[in-house]
């Protein structure tokens, strides 16, 4: 049996104009994202209005809902609030709502209950954008960028002030208890036992639910450090692994140090280590561009030279790049179907297990070890010798070739401007939804309608099966 929803369609025939589509001008944005949705499989949305008993006031069309949303991201309208107003008030919201007026309350319960659904359609609008010619694998360029969370930063607290305000506050609650204890015995002595007793004082709820709170994030944090004492652990016994093995071949001892292996019992987060109590999954992080540091997530993304095309995107609650190279180069694989010819990305992805992973063997990678500071200077590289032989001195000589300099030079050029476009011209610099499922979610439904705009600006509307 077919859903039942609110009539909705856009060939309504008005007095004047005699089409609601001729209220904005041939090629105009809000047009094309409604063709685009049109073509997209909207299926997993659909399938969710299936199931019930039929009751009540008949959902808004999902289809609308969709063009509102994604429209409101093309153009940096994402307050539900806003968008409500908008279909009041602006000619492209009105068309793309059929002159319905979905309220704020709606527009938000469908973007939090299909916000996984909408941000699968990234690899939908990729498609198309590779359809139109838009994608051509040569040069992707990996960066990553802070986005504020939902989540202010003095609502976090650090390990050891948790310790602190812990034993306060515990030494407070037994006090209070104890007051409490002395008050009903008292009572008891004056009216008798089997009394109905009052409410636990607020003072006391106040301070136990503060207790709480810090004791949940007190846990995650020992938890988080165990996690990351077994990871460095595993990795710890693979060098060591990698140095037998590497000592059997060679029949020589190898006289570095040996890399230490951490007991993920005896893990204890650091005093500074911290928790936000608004957004848990959220870390402080240091802004690249204001030297600040922000409650945030770090925001990944692999961008094609063609055309400025996200081939993928993701959300890491790493500080730093180093472990990025790989998991973002093996996304974009995931959703092309092949790896680049070559990836560029700043000195903060460059680490040797990350330059010499087997996943990238086939890509001419592009990653300085160190700073790029000045310009070097033009000529050939200088030959490496025996000693010098390592994969930072390759990576070195590599890239001060004329060819080195020119490709990685590209770099700024591909991944930059995609950052300034979202962040600067759209206006999105934090995220409206907290926990990492549903930011990563939303990240993705902010890169997918960068790849919309894209496509809607190159004019290339051969894209339509």
């Amino acid at each position: 049996m077919d859903k039942t929803y609110r009539p909705y369609t856009l060939d309504q025939r008005l007095l004047l104009p005699p089409d609601m589509r001729e209220w904005l001008p041939e090629g105009h944005l809000a047009l094309f994202v409604s063709d685009v949705v049109d073509k997209l499989d909207l299926g997993p949305i659909l399938k969710s209005y299936e199931q019930g008993d039929g009751r009540g006031n008949p959902p808004y069309h999902p289809e609308m809902m969709v063009k509102l949303l994604v429209y409101g991201y093309c153009t940096g309208k994402v307050s539900s609030r806003k968008i409500e107003r908008a279909t009041y008030e602006e000619v492209a919201y009105r068309l793309l709502s059929g002159d319905q007026h979905p309220d704020h309350d709606s527009i938000a319960e469908f973007r939090k209950r299909h916000l996984g659904e909408l941000a699968g359609l990234f690899l939908q609008v990729l498609k198309l954008c590779e359809k139109a010619g838009m994608v051509k694998l040569g040069h992707v360029a990996v960066d990553g960028t802070k986005m504020k969370a939902n989540a202010s930063k003095h609502k976090a607290m650090s390990y050891g002030r948790m310790e602190e305000t812990q034993k306060r506050l515990e030494e407070e609650v037994e006090k209070l208890l104890q007051a409490a204890k002395e008050a009903d015995e008292a009572e008891d002595r004056q009216y008798g036992k089997g009394r109905q007793g009052d409410e636990l004082p607020a003072e006391l709820a106040r301070r136990e639910s503060r207790l709480k709170k810090i004791q949940e994030a007190k846990e995650a944090l020992e938890r988080e450090a165990k996690e990351h004492a077994q990871r460095e652990a595993q990795e710890a016994e693979a060098k060591i692994r990698e140095r037998r093995r590497q000592e059997e071949e060679t029949g020589k001892k190898d006289k570095r140090m040996k890399p230490q292996v951490p007991d993920p019992q005896k893990a204890r987060p650091k005093d500074k280590a911290q928790k936000n109590f608004t957004d848990p999954e959220s870390r402080i992080m240091k802004d690249g561009a204001s030297k600040s540091f922000e409650q945030a997530y770090n925001a990944q993304l692999a961008v094609d030279s063609q055309a400025q095309i996200i081939l993928a995107a993701a959300i890491t609650q790493e500080g730093n790049d180093k472990k990025q190279l790989v998991p973002m180069a093996q996304k974009v694989k995931e959703n092309i179907g092949r790896l680049p010819s070559r990836i560029s990305a700043d000195t903060g992805y460059y680490s040797e297990p990350s330059v010499t992973d087997e996943k990238l063997k086939e890509v001419e990678l592009y990653v300085p070890p160190d700073r790029i500071k000045h310009e070097p200077v033009p000529g050939r590289a200088q030959e490496s010798t025996p000693a010098d032989d390592t994969m930072i001195e390759r990576m070195r000589q590599k890239l001060k070739t004329d060819q080195g300099r020119s490709i990685y030079k590209m770099r700024k050029a591909i991944v930059e401007p995609v950052i300034g476009q979202i962040k600067e011209i759209r206006g999105f610099r934090r995220f409206s939804f907290r926990g990492f499922k549903k930011v990563e979610a939303e990240w993705l439904l902010i890169c997918l309608t960068h790849n919309l705009l894209k496509l809607f600006r190159s004019g290339r509307m051969q894209w339509a099966p």
